[in-house]
């Protein structure tokens, strides 16, 4: 992404997520996806690397995901600094969990890459920790509809 275009991205974020909570709670997942990205860079056995894409790019469609939740969690309690609003006080929780989870995950992934010889079980404990930001994703969708009924 250009320098232009990374900025307007920036404006748009700040005009749908605040510069608040809500865009804290989704750069921070932005930032773990990220780093699970770069982890990748420095897989050598192919296998293991192939693994490690699949979770990733599953792990990537959650960004969209995370953006709604923030996005519709401004329009719904406006945040502008880290005051977290109690009526979505659970939703914040479920977010700021998946973030915590997706670094976890990135950081299973960094130790699986200094292995050294093969790793008899792949990327399976990636993959678990994975499960749980998936989990905590779904958590934080649900508790926003249900503030919303």
């Amino acid at each position: 992404m250009g320098f232009f275009s990374a900025a307007r991205q920036g404006r748009k974020d700040d005009a749908e997520m605040g510069k608040g909570l809500w865009r804290r709670a989704h750069d921070r997942f932005h930032r773990g996806l990220d780093r699970f990205h770069q982890v990748l860079e420095g897989v050598e056995d192919d296998q293991l690397y192939d693994e490690l894409v699949e979770i990733a790019n599953d792990l990537a469609v959650l960004l969209e995901r995370v953006r709604a939740v923030c996005v519709e969690a401004q329009r719904r309690s406006p945040s502008e600094g880290l005051d977290i609003p109690v009526a979505l006080s659970a939703v914040h929780r479920a977010l700021s969990k998946a973030g915590n989870s997706l670094a976890t995950t990135a950081e299973a992934a960094a130790m699986l890459r200094l292995a050294v010889g093969p790793v008899p079980v792949g990327a399976a404990s990636v993959r678990r920790r994975a499960e749980a930001v998936f989990q905590q994703v779904a958590e934080a969708e649900r508790r926003l509809h249900e503030e919303a009924s």
